[in-house]
């Protein structure tokens, strides 16, 4: 089977997150599986040659024009919107990574008109929304599209309940959860050294990193020798960060290297002690799974979609939003006892309910009953 994966973005910075991992994770596994998974997204950010392939999986990259100062959303492609329809018709299947913008709004379009099997992929994108150009997109496509795929997958109940609001009228009949998966990881060593705090996730006001900095003290006064790392691209949140590390005076306390590469990302995570992700209202984070899957307990807020998944396991802490309940969390999870048990909780949870093989399991049907019709 041949599928066109279409995401917003792809950067070496990875600033666009969750979903263009899930997109390469998913692309891989289906070429594992003997499936031709490629990759469409605009591109910023690379040296020339311009990258043919992503991780293995072949890629066509546009050259990002900004047209509107609108974020991601504003970001759009003359040559990619005009090869879209090509781009569709080549493919068995087009599944794309749904938001409201001016790529992966086209490509879905252009599947529809050409009559391809299409799956619906939000990531808790599309949501409903007062502003005005959520209203227009929403009117002159999202609903359109919602209503015309093949499938809409969805991540928690929060997500298809807005999936729901926005369509408007009957619920969605075509709609499936899917969760995020992540691909099986070496256990991390035995953690050594003074503790070590990560957080590597994008820069940006709904992911509270500066709850993160304002948890350090409480935790250096416990474990003085105690190292904080803050990794991800940054969405308008790093001066903040900095400046709250400069007026605590934990500047020889912190790092803060700014966007990783997967490699990098992952190699910090080996180092960790804890990973911490202090956002709200999150509806599946990526960044979680990965550190799970390595073995590092993680603390996440309770309005976060794994919340629940990790307290059950005893994966990690669960946690109110703010300082002082991070902080108490990385402070049991410092305990040598407590770190090992959720460690290989972490794991087991990361095995058992957020593999690559599950999540294809799930896809491939979801795939062939498109092709149906």
């Amino acid at each position: 089977m041949r599928v066109l994966h279409a995401v917003t973005l792809h950067s070496p910075s990875h600033a666009f997150g969750g979903p263009v991992r899930v997109a390469l994770n998913l692309a891989k596994g289906l070429r594992a599986r003997g499936h031709e998974a490629r990759l469409l997204a605009l591109g910023e950010g690379f040296p020339e040659p311009w990258p043919t392939d992503v991780e293995g999986v072949p890629a066509k990259l546009f050259p990002a024009r900004r047209i509107l100062p609108l974020g991601f959303s504003g970001m759009t492609s003359p040559a990619l919107l005009a090869s879209a329809g090509r781009l569709v018709r080549e493919a068995d299947l087009v599944h794309v990574h749904l938001a409201r913008d001016l790529v992966t709004l086209p490509v879905a379009l252009a599947a529809l008109r050409a009559g391809k099997p299409l799956v619906l992929q939000t990531h808790g994108m599309v949501d409903p929304s007062g502003k005005l150009l959520a209203k227009v997109l929403d009117a002159v496509a999202v609903r359109r599209l919602l209503r015309g795929a093949d499938a809409v997958l969805y991540l928690t109940a929060h997500e298809r309940a807005g999936l729901d609001a926005v369509v408007g009228g009957r619920p969605l009949a075509t709609a499936v959860r899917l969760v995020n998966g992540t691909p099986a990881q070496e256990q991390r060593p035995a953690p050594s050294g003074p503790p070590r705090i990560l957080y590597s996730a994008r820069l940006q006001a709904r992911k509270r990193p500066v709850d993160f900095v304002d948890a350090a003290p409480a935790v250096l006064a416990a474990h003085p020798d105690a190292r904080f790392v803050v990794a991800g691209p940054d969405e308008g949140e790093l001066a903040a960060v900095r400046a709250r590390v400069t007026a605590l005076g934990l500047g020889d306390r912190f790092t803060v290297p700014g966007a990783l590469s997967s490699a990098e990302v992952l190699a910090e995570l080996r180092r960790a002690h804890v990973y911490v992700l202090p956002s709200v209202d999150e509806p599946f984070p990526m960044s979680v799974l990965e550190a799970l899957a390595v073995g590092v307990p993680a603390v996440v807020t309770h309005s976060n979609g794994l919340a629940r998944d990790i307290a059950a396991a005893g994966a990690g802490r669960a946690v109110d939003p703010g300082p002082a309940g991070v902080a108490s969390a990385v402070l049991s999870l410092l305990d040598p006892a407590a770190n090992a048990a959720a460690s290989s909780a972490a794991r087991e949870l990361a095995a058992e309910s957020f593999s690559m093989d599950a999540v294809l399991d799930t896809l491939l049907p979801v795939y062939e009953a498109a092709r149906r019709g």
